[in-house]
């Protein structure tokens, strides 16, 4: 009984400790999007493409667009179909395959990203990334989720924030509560 205790504890210090860097994040900078904007973003964007189908991809290819705020921004790929779908800033990545693309340190981005976005409320990634106006790559934690169209099998939706200390264990435990707000810890 004690050892489920100890677990208990030990995973609410650990989500509180999680939760308290996500607000350091948000206060840390208001011209970086905070993990809570990048949900939001992430789950409107589906939302428009149900609706719009795949007449709203011009949108999410804008970078002068409603998909890009402060320092990132939404980008679309098909995992089904092997191919980067929309991205406002690398349009020369559109069309292109994605699974073999990796980051510097040999992680294959896309394979991850599309592994999370097949969870139910999807799931966050870390991957090495250059952030737009940068010239030299971050440490980026993206969020994926899978958009339901018709006539497709799914988009897969991504977007990020770049941070050194964000965890994808507090990140999906933030995401879990904007799910389902009755998990939030009193």
């Amino acid at each position: 009984m004690n050892k489920i205790r100890t677990t208990a504890i030990l995973a609410a210090t650990a989500l509180t400790i999680g939760l308290t860097s996500l607000t350091a994040h948000a206060d840390a900078d208001a011209d970086s999007a905070t993990p809570q904007e990048v949900i939001t973003k992430v789950w409107g964007a589906a939302k428009f493409l149900q609706t719009k189908g795949i007449s709203g991809i011009a949108a999410l290819n804008n970078a002068d667009g409603p998909w890009v705020w402060k320092d990132t921004y939404v980008f679309a790929f098909d995992c089904r179909m092997d191919r980067m779908v929309a991205h406002p800033f690398r349009p020369d990545l559109v069309g292109r395959p994605i699974m073999q693309i990796t980051d510097s340190n040999g992680k294959h981005i896309f394979k991850e990203l599309c592994a999370a976005a097949g969870h139910k409320n999807g799931g966050w990634v870390d991957y090495m990334w250059t952030k737009p106006g940068a010239g030299n790559a971050s440490r980026k934690v993206s969020y994926a989720v899978t958009a339901e169209m018709a006539f497709s099998s799914g988009i897969q939706l991504a977007a990020g924030v770049y941070d050194d200390a964000l965890t994808v264990e507090a990140l999906d435990a933030l995401t879990a509560q904007m799910a389902d707000p009755t998990k939030y810890v009193h």
